[in-house]
């Protein structure tokens, strides 16, 4: 297992800085997803890892080694992009395999290394298929096999799911999270998606505008958010973020409360509101309101939640819950 260090780096087309000096250390066999809107950089770093980008500024290590200026294929690294990038003439095995047999490994060697990856993806019995035979997850798949048979240090994914609809999304996301805890190898993730982040990481890297906002474990991200970018990025749906009289009434410039976090009563409370929407979602029922002091607000509650549009209630955020914010 190899780490990744990040000294400082920095990316700039012309006189447009993309990446505005990134430091970041991930552990020897850690799953550390970059997350961010679309612009914020996240590819262009990964890219810039895996060696497709050329560093503008700063250093990158991969296992103790400085590769900085170092061809892709010196970096020890193996990267599934979003598109499969499959060859439609060739069958799984082939595809699979073709990193090793452009590189003329032993046919044997070939052979053992495609089998074994076929047998940690469950694709052993699509081996002869082509890919048009597949579906979209498992050519996906095929796409991890021909990266895993190349023994990497270090994965990196470029947003892998984004072509798949959200039920296959769901299942890649746990195939990729077993396959990491059988691996146990350095993995790179990139995604706009924060519920891939917060399944599958170790560590979230949230990017904003060619910085990081934040790093840390999952939770740490979604229980002490350091700034309103990161409380709003992070979670499903988004906190409610104020600002104005309503966040200097409650002592700070911004303030936060998550839909989980707010209570919700016919009789009384601190916010008075009146029913706009509801969505409901089953176990869940996501109640949209129209709050006398702040505006909108969205609270989360029980799924047959007696609420009607048009109802006044009172919410009222749960003690130790709140988010107070002077950014």
């Amino acid at each position: 297992m190899s780490g990744v260090q990040l000294k400082n780096i920095r990316k700039s087309f012309g006189a447009l800085e993309i990446i505005k000096g990134i430091d970041l250390e991930i552990a020897p066999g850690e799953f550390t997803v970059f997350v961010g809107p679309s612009g914020c950089g996240k590819s262009t770093l990964l890219r810039m890892i895996a060696g497709l980008e050329d560093v503008t500024s700063g250093a990158l290590t991969i296992g103790g080694r400085d590769v900085t200026d170092r061809e892709p294929s010196e970096r020890g690294i193996a990267m599934v992009f979003q598109s499969y990038a499959l060859y439609p003439h060739m069958t799984v095995a082939e595809n699979i395999g073709f990193g090793l047999s452009l590189a003329r490994r032993p046919k044997a060697e070939i052979d053992a290394k495609v089998n074994a990856a076929a047998d940690a993806l469950q694709l052993t019995h699509l081996l002869d298929r082509k890919p048009k035979a597949l579906s979209g997850g498992q050519r996906q798949r095929v796409a991890i096999g021909r990266a895993i048979v190349r023994n990497p240090q270090v994965f990196l994914f470029d947003e892998p799911l984004s072509n798949l609809d959200a039920s296959l999304r769901a299942q890649m996301r746990l195939e990729i999270a077993d396959l990491h805890a059988r691996l146990k190898t350095t993995m790179i993730y990139v995604t706009h998606d924060q519920v891939e982040a917060m399944t599958m990481a170790d560590k979230i890297v949230v990017l904003n505008g060619g910085k990081i906002e934040q790093v840390g474990s999952p939770m740490a991200l979604y229980d002490r958010p350091a700034t309103p970018f990161v409380a709003g990025f992070i979670g499903s749906p988004r906190m409610n973020l104020y600002q104005g009289a309503f966040a200097e009434r409650a002592g700070c410039r911004t303030y936060g409360i998550r839909p989980e976090h707010i209570t919700l009563s016919e009789t009384d409370g601190r916010w008075p509101g009146t029913v706009r929407h509801i969505e409901r979602l089953g176990a869940d029922a996501l109640v949209y309101l129209d709050v006398e002091e702040a505006g909108p607000m969205v609270a989360r509650s029980e799924g047959h939640a007696p609420v009607a549009i048009g109802q006044r209630l009172w919410a009222s955020p749960i003690a130790g819950h709140e988010h107070r914010f002077e950014i």
